[in-house]
């Protein structure tokens, strides 16, 4: 992987898988990296096979990026403009912007800031995004992901224990991963009304953090949604995931 400062200094990690038209970008989920959440599920090798360029970028705090343990070096904002930097540093004049949860919500802030996104795919993520400005509060919030983190994790609701077991799994930073919790303790979608290109909603038909997609979908002005299956941690691997991906790159 690569490396570059992004706008405040921070040292963040990116891949580049060389292929043919406008570049896929894509922003992983909390916890998870780019090798846990687009290589290991088979994304990045079903966006290969199809032709399409692609890249991935390891979030501040997560993977191979630099980790401070300061919360406030974490917003969805800071988060956001790492990846419109990302477009910087690479001269990308035109991407298709895809994200998953945490992703998925600083996928649709890039979206509505940047002209520069021809197409959004965002997963994981649903009616949560309408009724809570985000991730959905109703199934976890930032006390029960910080429960997750400490000690064994043993604490916390079945819907955080989740992300310790792969935080686990992808050697996290745990404090790190404390930090970005407590940092993005905020509602950072106001408004949808920003984001005028197509839009394309996948969500797992066993995921509570992705309920009701086709709301999310109706609320973008040119939105669709797909539901395949598997929950929130799995449903990316679902060969129909990378299929819906493909097929609506292709129109």
């Amino acid at each position: 992987m690569t490396t570059f400062k992004t706008w405040d200094g921070l040292e963040l990690s990116y891949r580049v898988w060389e292929g043919e038209g406008t570049p896929v970008v894509l922003q992983h989920g909390v916890v998870a990296d780019t090798g846990a959440n687009w290589i290991g599920m088979g994304v990045v090798r079903a966006l290969q096979a199809a032709g399409h360029t692609v890249v991935s970028l390891d979030a501040r705090g997560h993977g191979r990026s630099e980790k401070p343990h300061d919360a406030a070096r974490y917003s969805w904002a800071a988060m956001a403009k790492d990846v419109r930097a990302l477009y910087d540093e690479l001269g990308l004049d035109e991407v298709v912007q895809v994200g998953y949860s945490m992703g998925g919500v600083i996928s649709l802030l890039v979206t509505a800031a940047d002209p520069r996104v021809k197409k959004l795919v965002v997963g994981g993520i649903g009616s949560g995004v309408i009724d809570c400005g985000g991730i959905d509060r109703r199934v976890i919030d930032v006390e029960d992901l910080q429960a997750a983190m400490t000690g064994d994790g043993a604490a916390a609701p079945p819907t955080a224990r989740m992300f310790r077991i792969l935080a686990d799994a992808v050697h996290a930073d745990i404090d790190a991963i404390k930090a970005v919790a407590k940092g993005l303790d905020e509602e950072p979608i106001k408004t949808l009304d920003d984001i005028t290109v197509p839009a394309l909603v996948l969500a797992g038909a066993a995921d509570p953090f992705a309920a009701e997609p086709e709301r999310l979908a109706a609320a973008l002005p040119d939105g669709r949604a797909v539901v395949v299956p598997g929950d929130h941690l799995m449903a990316v691997a679902d060969p129909g995931f990378s299929a819906a991906l493909i097929e609506f790159l292709k129109a």
